[in-house]
């Protein structure tokens, strides 16, 4: 075995270390800790490992509370304390923004944190019939697997979800077509929770009357039937149900979605993440804001509310038009306003067609928004918010608006989007500088 000294987090969560003049990563080691590791895989200029006994354990370590952690590949980090988890995270930030950017906020925002436990609101679960076990598992992938974890419990999904998982396993084991139906999507709302099941071939009778006897004895649950891509997912069962949707109490606003369209994976934090996104935007009435890669109006009929004539755009037409539908559900329809146009294919475009705007939002996907801050109007809105789900991508962005396009980076912070995960999602402030 071979001893390192653990410098730093990835945002994988991995211990960093160098040993020999190579950098390791370490899976399970703690910043600041001594450990022993076993070597996992080797490159030219980094090797992989994995802990195999801590010599000097960091205060930061804790006890898993899930004792699948290790084997299933949901989480990465519940052997670091929240608190810890969250300043390795902002760390990463800080260190894309400096080392890739080339800019320093003015100030690191408070992080933006919710419940760290069954906060997964969201979640696409396995299903898979294995026959040497003769048993049905649901759950996440093992840890570097393509193999379904065998578990029972899972402590980020919501308690009531949870607790249905060896009834779900006892369920799927006595269907007919048990080997025919891989995955399993939730979407848990206000009123209701959607099991979506996706079939590979038509499920017969017997199958589907266990799907009812389900949703029978859990009152709340909806099952829907997938048999191909997300647009072909249909409600089965029980038939009337409410509608789902989720909250942002803040604004007193109520988005409707369905189970297959992206909504945020931690309904909690994304409360809070747009309560801040709107504050720090300031919104007044009688201006107009843009929100790009809106989606189904997260943002978008927040900022409405303040006042402020709202465009949203996104590139997928049917989430365009769930977002009408609920900027007429909330009585916004007077000051958001959506268009579907392709920010990637022609971002050009897209930014002609929203035309002159006092103030922006981006929230695009890990690609980032590097064309539309290319292409941004001189002189551009006087305020730029920008939501970032990879840290790379947006310190890429904030180089060109900041050294090309005269912006200043005014504050960025992290979002504890997921819990326990080294994934790591942001909030950033640009305000153009005055000539």
């Amino acid at each position: 075995m071979t001893v390192a000294k653990i410098e730093s987090l990835d945002h994988e969560g991995n211990g960093v270390a160098h040993v020999d003049g190579k950098v390791v990563f370490i899976d399970g080691a703690i910043t600041g800790e001594l450990v022993e590791y076993s070597k996992r895989r080797s490159k030219g200029n980094f090797d992989v490992g994995t802990v195999t006994h801590v010599v000097k354990e960091s205060p930061m370590r804790v006890t898993p509370r899930c004792r699948y952690f290790g084997n299933c590949g949901g989480c990465a980090m519940q052997h670091v304390e929240p608190s810890a988890q969250v300043a390795a995270k902002q760390r990463v930030l800080e260190d894309n923004l400096a080392r890739i950017g080339k800019v320093q906020p003015g100030m690191i925002l408070p992080p933006v944190m919710g419940p760290t436990w069954g906060y997964r609101t969201r979640a696409r679960l396995s299903v898979h019939y294995v026959v040497k076990k003769g048993a049905v598992l649901v759950g996440f992938h093992e840890k570097r697997s393509s193999f379904v974890a065998d578990t029972s419990s899972c402590e980020v999904l919501p308690p009531s979800v949870s607790a249905l998982i060896p009834e779900l396993r006892e369920m799927f084991m006595t269907f007919a077509l048990r080997d025919r139906v891989p995955q399993l999507e939730l979407a848990v709302g206000e009123d209701v929770t959607v099991f979506v099941l996706r079939h590979l071939d038509p499920l017969p009778e017997g199958d589907l009357q266990k799907l009812r006897d389900f949703a029978d004895r859990h009152p709340g649950i909806q099952w829907w039937l997938q048999s191909k891509g997300p647009d072909t997912a249909v409600p089965y069962y029980p038939k009337e149900a409410p509608q789902l949707d989720y909250r942002l109490p803040e604004f007193d606003l109520s988005l409707a979605y369905k189970p297959t369209e992206f909504t945020q994976v931690n309904a909690g934090v994304n409360r809070v993440l747009v309560k801040r996104a709107v504050d720090l935007l300031d919104p007044q009435p009688g201006e107009r804001v843009g929100d790009l890669f809106c989606g189904l109006g997260n943002f978008t009929l927040a900022i409405a509310t303040r006042g402020a004539d709202v465009i949203g755009m996104e590139g997928a037409p049917f989430l365009v038009e769930r977002a009408q539908d609920n900027a007429r559900r909330n009585g916004l329809s007077d000051r958001a306003t959506f268009v579907a146009y392709d920010l990637y294919k022609d971002a050009e475009g897209a930014l002609d067609a929203l035309g002159h705007v006092d103030k922006l939002l981006i929230d695009p996907p890990r690609d980032g928004a590097m064309d539309i801050a290319k292409l941004m109007p001189e002189p551009g809105p006087s305020r730029i918010v920008y939501v970032s789900c990879s840290p790379s991508t947006l310190a890429r962005d904030a180089n060109v608006l900041v050294h090309v396009k005269g912006y200043r980076l005014v504050s960025a912070g992290v979002v504890n989007m997921f819990p326990h995960t080294g994934h790591v999602e942001s909030i950033a402030l640009f305000e153009r500088v005055a000539e």
